[in-house]
């Protein structure tokens, strides 16, 4: 008899997939739509995050027949979130150095507006501008990867509660399941 052994990472990458191509239609929609880019409307983004996390660790468990722990649960969601980190991040390097550089002067733009409103002076102002115009796809890039793996260890945390069914001693598998840290037989 061979024991089935099922991988979180297959549902996470899907989900991951999806979820990078929703982010990249909301991001040129919000672009086309010329969304000020501190607005709070930037925030809708992160319901396909969170929906797509919940889906991903729905899926693993119905790989696993029904039954799923907590620690099952939080890696698949937490693998899906690292998933769209990377992902995320090399799309923000490649949207702001490649594809819409001009989006960098537009949320500088504003982060400039703001600066003036709190009061610093144009000095300040100025060393600012420079510093981020010079290292804004990088500093993005670096936010779109730990961003996603911070929140994303937050909310697997929520869905594996959520989602947690453990098997009782007494139940009888209905199919042939090895967890994936236990040795195979």
């Amino acid at each position: 008899m061979e024991i089935k052994k099922v991988s979180p990472s297959q549902p996470a990458l899907k989900w991951a997939l999806i979820g990078l191509v929703t982010s990249i239609v909301v991001t040129y929609a919000f672009q086309f739509l010329n969304v000020d880019p501190n607005s709070p409307v930037k925030y809708l983004n992160l319901l396909p995050f969170i929906a797509f996390l919940f889906l991903t660790q729905k899926e693993y468990k119905d790989l696993l027949g029904g039954y799923m722990t907590f620690g099952e649960g939080f890696l698949s969601g937490f693998l899906y979130a690292v998933f769209v980190g990377v992902l995320s991040a090399i799309f923000t390097y490649v949207y702001y150095a490649i594809l819409s550089p001009e989006m960098i002067d537009k949320t500088l733009a504003a982060s400039q507006s703001k600066m003036v409103e709190q009061g610093l002076s144009q000095e300040q102002i100025d060393k600012a501008m420079e510093i981020s115009h010079k290292y804004f796809a990088v500093i993005g890039t670096v936010v779109a990867l730990f961003g996603s793996a911070i929140m994303g260890v937050i909310i697997a945390l929520i869905g594996a509660a959520i989602f947690k069914k453990e098997r009782s001693p007494l139940d009888v598998p209905d199919t042939e399941y090895q967890a994936p840290d236990e040795p195979a037989v």
